[in-house]
């Protein structure tokens, strides 16, 4: 099963709504409107939730961009450097290969 940086940030952002609607659940109990100042509590909380959110989404669109560019560096770097590429891999499948003959 794969998962993609789109899915990874589609669930991140699923979480962090489904928190938001809980908290704006809390934050509407009429059991709240007894205490003084609550409407201002309310906007407090609000702001700093969609603050929150705008953080978490911005950091997410750079966390995909940077994974795009890293992996759009690495296919240029093996379509430019295929032996070094090749001997790499066959450097690190002869170390593996004889870490397991050793067990």
């Amino acid at each position: 099963m794969s998962f993609s940086v789109s899915d990874t940030v589609s669930n991140a952002q699923a979480d962090l709504e489904k928190l938001v609607s809980d908290l704006r659940g809390l934050l509407s109990s009429k059991d709240l409107d007894a205490v003084p100042d609550i409407h201002v509590l309310r906007q407090r909380l609000d702001d700093g939730i969609s603050s929150a959110r705008d953080s978490a989404v911005r950091a997410a669109q750079d966390a995909a961009r940077q994974a795009k560019e890293a992996a759009i560096a690495a296919d240029r770097y093996a379509h430019d450097e295929p032996w070094r590429v090749a001997g790499a891999a066959l450097a690190v499948g002869a170390l593996v290969g004889f870490l397991l003959a050793r067990r």
